[in-house]
Order: C-alpha cells, then sequence, then structure tokens
C-alpha cells in the first residue's frame, strides 16, 4: 500500500462541500484534530472547476492551469500533501499533476501563459508533486489512522443497518492509487469498521454510479434517476438505513433527491446518508448541529438515529 502521510497536509475546500453539506468539512476537520492529524486550509486556493471540466466549460488546459496555481499554493505553505473531500476534485487534481509531470508541451503552455500574465511565481517545474505522494483523498489518510479511530468512539451505531457508496472518481478513474479494492471498493466499509459498526458488504449496484453524471441530471434526467433509483431500490430490498458516502456529489444525487426518487419508483425510500467523516464525527461524539451539520441535509438524520447508545467500556 502508498505510504499515507499524517502531516504536512492541505485540506483541500470543495465547493459542493462548501455550498451543499458544509457538516462535511467540519466533521473532516474534527475528526483530524481528534486523531493528531497535522492540516492547514488556505484562502488563496481556488475551486478545481470539475464541475464546470466535465460539462465542457473548462478545457483541459485551463483545468491543468488552476491545478498548478493550487499545487503551487500548497507548496509555498509548506503542505505539498493535498487530501482532498470530493471525489471529483481528487480525480481532476490527480489528472492534473499526471499531465503536468508527463506532458511537456502542455507545461511549457501553461507556464507561458503565467509568465504573459506576470505570474512566474506560480510556475510549475517537472515533478514539483507527484500524484501518488502528494495527491489524497481525505478517507485514504484516515485509512492510514484506523487503529487510531477506535480509541476515540463514543457511540455504538452497530444497531443500524449500513451499506456504502464509493464515488466513481475515487475508485475508477486512478485504479493503481485506489486502497482496499476497486472492483469490490470496501475502504468506507472498512473505517466503519473501525467505529465497531458492520456493513451489508457487497449488495447488488454497489460498484455502480449513483447516477449524477454531472450534467445528465440536468440534460438527460430520466437517464441519471433510473441510475439513481436502480442503487435506491437495491438498498431498499436489503432494509438499510444509512447509507455512507465519500463525494458531496453522490450524497447530493441520493439525499437531495430521494423525496423525488420515492415518488417517481412509487416506493417510499427512507435511507438517511452520510459522509464518512459525517458518521466518524457522531461516533466519536461531535455535536449534531455545529459538527456534522444535519441541518443541512434532505433526509432528516433523526428520522433513523433517533438516540445515541454510549459504548460500553
Amino acid at each position: 500500500m502508498k505510504d499515507i502521510p499524517n502531516k504536512n497536509l492541505l485540506l483541500f475546500r470543495s465547493c459542493l462541500v462548501s455550498v451543499e453539506y458544509p457538516g462535511i468539512e467540519s466533521s473532516t476537520k474534527y475528526v483530524f484534530e481528534k486523531l493528531g492529524i497535522d492540516y492547514g486550509i488556505s484562502e488563496k486556493q481556488t475551486c478545481c472547476t470539475g464541475l464546470g471540466h466535465y460539462s465542457d466549460v473548462f478545457d483541459q488546459v485551463s483545468t491543468t492551469a488552476i491545478g498548478a496555481r493550487n499545487f503551487k499554493v500548497a507548496q509555498n505553505l509548506g503542505r505539498p500533501n493535498l487530501v482532498m473531500m470530493c471525489a471529483t476534485c481528487y480525480a481532476i487534481n490527480k489528472k492534473s499533476v499526471k499531465l503536468l509531470n508527463n506532458k511537456d508541451d502542455l507545461r511549457d503552455e501553461i507556464n507561458t501563459l503565467f509568465e504573459e500574465n506576470g505570474l512566474d511565481h506560480l510556475k510549475y517545474e517537472k515533478n514539483d508533486l507527484t500524484p501518488t505522494e502528494n495527491i489524497f483523498h481525505f478517507v485514504d489518510i484516515l485509512y492510514g489512522k484506523k487503529d487510531e479511530i477506535k480509541k476515540h468512539i463514543k457511540y455504538d451505531l452497530s444497531q443500524y443497518k449500513i451499506a456504502t457508496h464509493h464515488g466513481c472518481h475515487y475508485c475508477k478513474v486512478h485504479y493503481e492509487d485506489t486502497i482496499a479494492g476497486v472492483r469490490d471498493p470496501n475502504i468506507i466499509d472498512e473505517l466503519i469498521e473501525a467505529c465497531g459498526c458492520k456493513t451489508i458488504g457487497w449488495y447488488d449496484h454497489k460498484r455502480a454510479s449513483c447516477g449524477t453524471g454531472f450534467r445528465q441530471r440536468y440534460s438527460n434526467p430520466d437517464l441519471s434517476f433510473t441510475a439513481t433509483a436502480d442503487k435506491m431500490n437495491s438498498l431498499k430490498d436489503e432494509g438499510v438505513e444509512i447509507v455512507v458516502h465519500l463525494c458531496p456529489n453522490c450524497h447530493i444525487q441520493f439525499d437531495r433527491y430521494q423525496p423525488l426518487i420515492s415518488k417517481r419508483e412509487g416506493r417510499e425510500f427512507k435511507a438517511i446518508h452520510l459522509n464518512i467523516s459525517q458518521f466518524i464525527a457522531i461516533a466519536m461524539g461531535a455535536d449534531w448541529e455545529s459538527v456534522v451539520g444535519v441541518q443541512a441535509h434532505t433526509s432528516k438524520i433523526d428520522s433513523v438515529i433517533t438516540e445515541l447508545k454510549e459504548v460500553e467500556s
């Protein structure tokens, strides 16, 4: 397994996290601090362009140039290990590093653009960063601290039936860097086990997409929501109460659109949806509103988690 750092981290802020589920960020910070993980945040960091890039608004040159800028921000802070809270940020930034290191013509074009606009200080030199050693999803960081997580669990959530959904851009883009399985992804399952719980493991459509497809949600909603409904029906058939995610876009598709898909399918879906950082934060005893941010959820958390039972010592 690749080396997982726990210091000199720059927590890369996500537009979807900030706008839709800010509790993911505050939960990630809470869990990192509980585990003694050294991280920082920079106001100079900008969006990865993911939504625009995959909707053909940003071309590859623009996206890679923005990546180069963000990498320089991290380096200047002495925090060259970038940690993503969004699977799309993860996939985009890994690709940008690979392109900057391996495509001399692209790197030269971007550096020329920086020079022409008085931004020489942003120029990227080959191998400034490497995709395997410097670009991570926060689940990677937590996976390296699995044994530590167990020491901080306050509440027992094992009475609930739990399933996981692993975002495509974590599992299906950079196979060589994915931890704990690609064909049957289990990194979230193993983190949940560190909290003293069991998931249902494999289920029909576990590896399937959430259905978002970026612009497909809006340009081809029938196709998009059919894919989501397939997965929701499978989870319903398994009696799942909590679905745990690692990507805010997936989270939106399941949580925000669950009432719509219930109506569409003529079947009531009652599962609640949590990011893995929120799940761990709840198990560690975080405040539901100020840290977990439950008030931002469409499917209300207390419709399933009605009481918290302390772990028996």
